[in-house]
C-alpha cells in the first residue's frame, strides 16, 4: 500500500446480504454487523425442534403463534439477526418478512459448537431484547433436559430445570407441560410429551 491510501472501509453486513448468502442448509445470523454461521442441524436437533413446536403449537391460545426457526432483528440497522430454533409471539407480533419486537419466548436446543453460543452469548443478547422467557434445551440422548429462564430487571433468572421422565411445568408464555424425555424418545410420544 502506498502513502495516502487507505485501507477499505467494510460496511457492516445487514439481512439484506444473507439473501444473497447460498441456501446450503447453514443458519446464518447476524452479530453487529458480522456473520455468525451454524451448520446445518443434525437429525435429532430437528426431532426436538419438530416434537416441540407440535406441542406447544397444541396447547397455545389462538391468540399466540408458535413459529419454528424465525428471522428476528434486534436493531433498526438490521445488523444483528439472530434465529431461534422455536420462538412463540403475539398472533399481531407477526411481521414480514422478520420480526422486529420481542418474541415471549426463545428456545435453543444445544449442539456441540453451540454450547458457549447458546448459554451465554444468546442468553445476554436475548435479555437485552427483552425477550421474557429463554428455554435452553440439552439434547443428551441419555437424560434430555430443560433449563427455563426468565427475565428479571434485565437478567435471566434461573426459574426450573428438568431432566428425562422428570415433568416441566411453567405458565409463561402460556401453562405448558412437558416431559423431557419424549422430544427424543421412541414409542408414544404424542401421549406422553405432557405428562400424566
Amino acid at each position: 500500500m502506498s502513502i495516502g491510501q487507505t485501507e477499505p472501509q467494510h460496511r457492516p453486513m445487514t439481512v439484506d446480504d444473507l439473501q444473497r448468502l447460498p441456501d446450503d442448509g447453514g443458519r446464518y445470523e447476524l452479530v453487529d454487523g458480522r456473520l455468525d454461521v451454524s451448520p446445518a442441524p443434525v437429525s435429532v436437533h430437528t426431532l426436538i425442534e419438530s416434537r416441540l413446536s407440535f406441542h406447544l403449537t397444541n396447547v397455545a391460545p389462538d391468540d399466540f403463534m408458535v413459529l419454528t426457526g424465525p428471522g428476528v432483528n434486534f436493531n433498526a440497522d438490521r445488523t444483528h439477526h439472530r434465529i431461534p430454533d422455536v420462538a412463540v409471539i403475539r398472533a399481531e407480533d407477526f411481521e414480514r418478512p422478520y420480526l422486529t419486537r420481542p418474541p415471549l419466548l426463545a428456545v435453543e436446543v444445544v449442539s456441540p459448537e453451540s454450547v458457549f453460543r447458546d448459554h451465554h452469548t444468546k442468553k445476554r443478547e436475548y435479555a437485552a431484547f427483552g425477550i421474557g422467557s429463554y428455554w435452553i434445551i440439552n439434547p443428551s440422548t441419555d437424560k434430555p433436559g430443560i433449563a427455563e429462564l426468565r427475565l428479571d430487571n434485565g437478567e435471566y433468572r434461573e426459574a426450573a430445570q428438568v431432566f428425562g421422565e422428570e415433568t416441566f411445568e411453567t405458565d409463561l408464555p402460556f401453562p405448558v407441560t412437558l416431559v423431557p424425555h419424549w422430544l427424543i424418545a421412541d414409542g408414544a410420544w404424542k401421549s406422553g410429551i405432557a405428562g400424566g
